[in-house]
């Protein structure tokens, strides 16, 4: 994955934002959208386009946009900022694949205290029996 050139391909979006503010909130627009179109990247391979569709089909748009918004701060710069860091971080983790559990053998130790327990348990249910009177036939 090329960072700078992923960074190229977002495209931004402001609007007015909400909360505190004051009157400025009422005439400057500093909630930022940072989109990217996963589809027509050229910074991605097609397998990384796949597994990012897959992996994000809840945040991607019908049109195939991811998108992510911040309004937190009082600029737009700051706030255009934050929207790109955050956008780079999804598709980042997005793209990691996890890798595959190897399922570690059972040692011997266990093994056997496992088999022990049992062999108690057994025991102690055998205990519980009611005793069985054998006649001899011979009598």
């Amino acid at each position: 994955m090329d960072k700078e050139g992923l960074i190229s391909e977002f495209s931004y979006r402001s609007s007015r934002s909400g909360g505190k503010g004051g009157q400025n909130v009422n005439k400057v627009e500093t909630k930022v959208e940072a989109r990217f179109d996963v589809a027509a990247s050229v910074a991605l391979t097609e397998e990384e386009k796949e597994y990012l569709l897959e992996k994000l089909a809840g945040k991607i748009s019908a049109e195939g946009i991811l998108a992510v918004t911040n309004q937190t701060e009082r600029s737009q710069l700051a706030n255009k900022e934050k929207a790109m860091q955050k956008l780079l971080r999804l598709i980042e983790k997005a793209l990691i694949k996890p890798k595959k559990r190897k399922k570690a053998p059972v040692p011997p130790e266990v093994k056997a205290a496992r088999l022990e327990a049992k062999r108690r348990q057994a025991e102690k249910k055998a205990g519980r029996q009611p005793v069985k009177l054998h006649r001899n036939s011979a009598e």
